[in-house]
């Protein structure tokens, strides 16, 4: 059986890329000091997760869901709420993960069976539907989940950022509990990744694809269609719900804005396109993106006003004001949408093959 896909990302470039990204990430507790740093490359590698699992709905079989946030949420609150009432251990820890994932699943298998046997906008509005619902319940319930004020919680003592576990006296640097839980989630984040990827090129892998270019197709070959996708957003719902785990842990705490948010879905959606749809290679380098140019952005863009204000040009260093640094990336994004419709990694891919499908639109 093969363990890894055999689906190598077929450029150079983008090997090349991704390539740096990984090692870059891999290396940001050493060449990057600082705690945003960190924070950013571990965000990093949880959205690479978890807009690879989006790919799997969007990018694989067209199925447009609005319920992935939930997943993430459920598996976010699902740790928050264990580590909280049941204190900082590792029991915990597991029985989060214990009732969290199969929650997800279960929640994934229900939403499934009822609405995928519809058409596609009745699966993305009955998704849609069951998140806002979610989302209101987990603020009302404010004596588990702690309402809009959400949970915070303490890590077992091995993850906290005051245990060392190398001292710097030894090697020039201290590993501590912050680092080692940054590599955890490094580590789950890449084996999901090629989890995804081992899914998508297997036989199931390629029945998903064929239900996305033809269901009626698919169906007259015999295979079962309904079955499939649910099994998709099963695994789908699984990853989602495992980045949401990640996630709190990391920022310890789990509320409202950082689990459940509809901008959060948006910034799935737009994470999806830049990197390129039905592609998993393009979740790490659409998060990559998205989230530098959302960490970042604006003190660049508040070094150059300084600078257009000192040299005397006009109109330059109100554009490029630091408030105004949402205008400028919804910019960025329209235009790399329109400059390479089938995303960074379809265009790296095939560059000839973009621009002719550039010029169709």
């Amino acid at each position: 059986m093969m363990i890894l896909s055999g689906d190598p990302p077929r450029s150079r470039i983008l090997t090349l890329v991704l390539v740096v990204i990984i090692l870059a990430l891999a290396a940001t507790p050493f060449l990057f000091p600082g705690a945003k740093a960190l924070n950013v490359a571990a965000k990093i590698c949880v959205f690479a997760a978890l807009v690879a699992s989006y790919d799997l709905l969007l990018g694989y079989t067209g199925s447009v869901s609005f319920a992935h946030t939930m997943f993430y949420g459920i598996g976010s609150y699902a740790i928050a709420i264990s580590l909280y009432g049941m204190g900082p251990n590792w029991a915990a820890v597991a029985t989060g993960i214990v009732i969290g994932l199969p929650l997800a699943a279960l929640l994934a298998l229900a939403i499934g069976l009822f609405s995928l046997r519809v058409a596609a906008i009745f699966f993305a509005m009955i998704t849609l539907a069951v998140a806002s619902a979610f989302q209101v319940l987990a603020s009302q319930l404010s004596w588990l989940t702690g309402g809009e004020d959400g949970r915070s919680f303490q890590l077992p003592e091995l993850l906290r950022p005051g245990t060392v576990l190398i001292s710097k006296s030894l090697f020039g640097f201290e590993i501590n509990g912050r680092i080692l839980t940054f590599y955890l989630v490094f580590a789950v984040s890449a084996l999901m990744i090629l989890a995804l990827l081992r899914v998508v090129n297997s036989p199931f892998g390629r029945v998903l694809q064929a239900i996305r270019e033809n269901r009626f197709r698919a169906e007259a070959l015999g295979f079962r269609t309904v079955f499939h996708l649910t099994y998709a957003n099963c695994i789908a719902a699984l990853v989602a719900a495992s980045a949401g785990i990640l996630n709190a842990l990391w920022l310890r705490y789990a509320g409202p804005d950082t689990s459940l948010s509809f901008s959060i879905m948006l910034d799935i959606l737009l994470m999806v396109v830049i990197g390129g749809m039905g592609t998993i290679y393009g979740a790490i380098i659409g998060a990559t993106i998205f989230i530098l140019a959302q960490n970042y952005l604006q003190s660049l863009m508040g070094l150059a006003s300084t600078a257009a204000s000192e040299a005397g040009l006009p109109l330059l260093p109100g554009l490029l004001h630091p408030d105004r640094w949402l205008l400028w990336l919804g910019l960025l994004f329209i235009a790399s949408v329109y400059f390479f419709p089938t995303g960074v990694v379809g265009r790296l891919r095939n560059p000839a093959g973009d621009k002719s499908a550039g010029n169709s639109h």
